[in-house]
């Protein structure tokens, strides 16, 4: 149902229900959310999601889409990606439908392949969203494309996203490990406060202030001088 590969600083999960089309159900939801706290306890820099076959997710599993604890679950997992200290990047290798675009919105960056597709088409099957999904679209593809999909339910294709900032990087799978590499190279607690700002909210504001009292005295910022002073790349460890 989801498979965990770790390459050096890097975890990969993959969806894998292609029969499916990698759907999100009850199950699912509760692995990725226990996959991710496992990669960042054994030490993961940056976190890649993907999926088997051609889809990245097709969506919520409509077999047990109207249970509430689908819900919680569901909606625990997503909110708990936006709150982990490490980034991570969805490699969209093909559709992103309803909670396939909330999974990848949920992940910090989007590398997507040709086939990429995203879309919430609540609308049409007279389901909703929670408002964080609504207002974390417009906050990176814009009030105008969040409007045509949640109102208009439009689907966008790879180059439409990558148009409106919905996408990042035009790419494969192998393209998002090879820039989780280059991200995991720099200092997980800037990574990890620059996060905490971009996904978070004024009630996190003494934990803000504490994150940045906590990079400006961490060992990386000696690490970070001594290396430009040296002429050599920085070796960060985060503390």
């Amino acid at each position: 149902m989801l498979g965990v590969t770790t390459d050096g600083p890097v975890t990969v999960l993959e969806l894998q229900r292609e029969d499916r089309r990698n759907a999100l159900n009850l199950e699912l939801c509760r692995a990725i959310h226990a996959a991710v706290d496992d990669a960042v306890a054994g030490g993961a820099r940056v976190i890649v999601v993907t999926g088997q076959g051609t889809a990245f997710c097709s969506g919520a599993d409509l077999g047990g889409v109207y249970g509430d604890e689908f819900l919680d679950a569901l909606y625990g997992m997503l909110h708990h990606l936006a709150k982990l200290p490490v980034p991570l990047i969805a490699a969209v290798n093909g559709a992103a439908i309803g909670a396939g675009t909330q999974l990848a919105i949920a992940c910090d960056l989007r590398v997507a392949d040709e086939k990429a597709a995203f879309g919430v088409p609540t609308a049409r099957n007279g389901l909703a969203v929670d408002a964080w999904t609504i207002r974390t679209l417009s906050d990176i593809a814009g009030a105008g494309p969040a409007r045509r999909l949640m109102l208009a339910a439009e689907t966008f294709d790879r180059d439409t996203a990558l148009g409106m900032g919905l996408a990042d990087r035009p790419g494969t799978l192998d393209d998002a490990i090879a820039w989780a590499h280059e991200i995991a190279e720099f200092a997980p607690l800037t990574l990890a406060h620059n996060k905490l700002i971009l996904n978070g909210s004024p009630d996190d504001d003494a934990a803000i202030d504490a994150s940045f009292d906590a990079v400006w005295a961490s060992a990386d910022v000696r690490e970070g001088a001594a290396a430009r002073a040296e002429k050599r790349t920085p070796k960060f460890e985060g503390r």
